[in-house]
């Protein structure tokens, strides 16, 4: 197995292997338990034996109490194994869950179509085909002990006390099979019919939630009520009838594998009279009938387990696409410091003109750009771009990788910082680590926030509150600017970190950005322009186009941003740049600001 292969999220085996301790415990364990279940006919067989001995006066009744004591530790042993058996296959499953639903969460956000397919309607379907996929690889690893190994060791005791009978008797549970695998079809066909149906239940009812005002506003909310009942109703119908072909198949099957019974009571009954096939006791016609009794029954679940795993592989061909691995190439070139590069870049919103258009510059590792122009110019949209929520004409490289397309990992490269901070109800320690261990102080100084956050009755264990409700706005967008420093990636969009910020502050965090950042590229989006005159470039965006300059030049040659620089009281002139403002040379060795 190469590394590909160990790698290769969108194939079954990957999830085996990557739990092959689990599966260690659960092999050990159920191979004792079922090879301990063959053990349940032999003590009944002796049990009834020596019962008739006892009546017969052959055996005194200490030796049963002798006997059944050992048929109970002997159960008791068995369902002990039992117990930790399920109990690692169920945390099999769960991690298989866990695993699988991350990728697909992760791939479902940077999802550029989703407006090719409702959200709710893609959520509900792809979801519920990975809960179906984890189900049967479950039963696969349950029923593999539980019915394989376990029918192998009774039809082994069968055929040891009368191959002839053993065989006879076993015409029957091929034919359950035979028939479970001739009502596959139908089970799939129903199970996904009332699959699409409750996709469409969740839909209508995210429709009816976000537009309940408007539809009693307007006079419709009866109307819409009597169409939500429709979608109810067509849910349960479909819910009920893929219910009953999954699930009252099941007593079918056990009766025609029963069907045997009928054979050995007959047989069996001229071995125990001596003129069958074998000379059998009452021990013996005992055993066989209770070991394929418990066949026939375990056969009946196999049945089951076929339609479980038929129902798994269309699940599986589903969303298989979405669990796409990312190639080894693509998560070196966004893990590691590199160039930006952005050609002829255009969006425009569904059935709108571009909002902007051609945008194209270049970027080198230790760049600060700055990003600016009037209210609802794009610049927020623009920044969206790089995180892959957003579909755009052009091309954005990262180093030699194409940043845009399915399947690419903007997370592993992008820290994003939108201008409403995301924080929530849990202390700052936690909103700035995010469940990463680790020292906080030094990015809380970057965001010159460590001595407010000293001075608060539990320090860095203070909880914030709702989307930081207990903190300024200015202080909520720090904590969230010191998490993109602790969590740092070789790309950074900054949606107007300083908005609410004075401009000495802002000063100082625009500092430790250059020192802390110096193998990073940062997007800096802002209406604020006082530190502009320090960046290594200057978009201007203004009617749907994007000036690509320094600070100096579009003050001498684009009259809108010197307006609007002008406008908010700064010098018009130039100040030379201090050192610590500066882009570092990449002869010079920078520490963080703060070590």
């Amino acid at each position: 197995m190469n590394r590909t292969e160990e790698h290769s999220t969108d194939r079954v085996m990957y999830y085996f292997r990557k739990e092959k301790w689990v599966l260690l415990v659960v092999t050990a364990t159920g191979i004792i338990y079922n090879i301990g279940m063959a053990a349940g006919p032999w003590f009944e067989g002796q049990l009834v034996q020596c019962l008739c001995d006892i009546i017969a006066k052959k055996c005194r009744p200490s030796y049963m109490c002798r006997l059944a004591a050992a048929y109970v530790l002997t159960i008791l042993f068995v369902q002990f194994m039992r117990y930790f058996k399920r109990l690692y296959v169920r945390r099999f499953a769960n991690n298989i869950s866990k695993n699988m639903k991350m990728t697909l969460y992760r791939n479902l956000l940077h999802q550029k179509n989703s407006e090719q397919e409702k959200a709710g309607s893609m959520m509900a379907k792809i979801i519920s085909d990975a809960d179906a996929c984890v189900e049967g690889m479950r039963k696969f690893t349950t029923e593999i002990f539980d019915t394989g190994v376990v029918m192998a060791a009774y039809l082994a005791m069968l055929l040891h006390y009368d191959w002839r009978l053993t065989l006879l008797s076993m015409l029957f549970p091929p034919i359950a099979y035979c028939l479970a695998e001739k009502l596959k079809g139908v089970v799939t066909k129903n199970t996904a019919q009332s699959r699409e149906s409750s996709a469409r239940l969740n839909e209508a009812t995210l429709e009816r939630i976000t537009n309940a005002v408007t539809y009693r506003i307007c006079g419709q909310e009866t109307n819409q009520n009597a169409v939500y009942e429709q979608y109810l109703a067509d849910y349960e119908v479909k819910a009920i009838r893929a219910g009953i072909w999954e699930n009252a198949m099941q007593p079918i099957y056990q009766v025609i594998s029963m069907m045997g019974t009928v054979m050995i009571i007959w047989f069996g009954g001229q071995n125990v009279f001596g003129t069958g096939w074998s000379v059998w006791n009452v021990a013996a016609f005992t055993t066989f009938f209770s070991c394929y009794h418990k066949l026939a029954v375990k056969s009946s679940k196999a049945a089951k387990l076929f339609n479980a795993v038929q129902k798994a592989r269309v699940s599986w061909t589903r969303i298989r696409p979405w669990l796409k691995p990312v190639s080894e190439e693509a998560k070196t070139a966004f893990l590691s410091p590199a160039a930006l590069s952005v050609k002829n870049v255009s969006f425009a919103w569904p059935g709108q003109k571009p909002l902007f258009s051609g945008v194209t510059f270049h970027a080198e590792p230790g760049e600060i750009i700055g990003i600016t122009g009037k209210i609802a110019c794009g610049k927020s949209t623009f920044g969206k771009l790089f995180t892959g929520e957003l579909a755009y004409e052009g091309q954005i490289s990262f180093g030699t990788s194409e940043f845009s397309g399915k399947g690419n990992r903007y997370e592993a490269c992008v820290g994003y910082l939108g201008h409403r901070p995301e924080l929530f109800d849990d202390s700052i320690l936690e909103n700035i680590c995010m469940g990463n261990p680790g020292d906080i102080r030094a990015v809380l100084k970057a965001v010159c926030m460590d001595q407010e956050v000293d001075a608060l009755p539990e320090g860095a264990n203070t909880v914030i509150g709702s989307r930081g409700v207990r903190l300024s706005g200015g202080q909520q967008a720090r904590i969230a600017l010191a998490r993109i420093l602790y969590h740092q990636k070789p790309l950074m969009i900054l949606d107007d970190p300083f908005s609410a910020v004075d401009m000495e502050t802002e000063k100082l965090i625009f500092s430790s950005l250059r020192l802390r950042a110096k193998d990073s590229i940062i997007l800096l989006i802002s209406h604020r322009l006082s530190l502009f005159p320090l960046m290594d470039q200057v978009l201007w965006m203004e009617n749907g186009t994007v000036t690509v300059s320094d600070h100096r030049k579009l003050m001498g040659q684009n009259e809108s941003y010197r307006q609007l620089y002008e406008a908010q009281n700064v010098s018009e002139k130039v100040q030379e740049i201090p050192e610590k403002f500066r882009k570092p040379s990449k002869k010079e060795d920078h520490g963080h600001a703060f070590e």
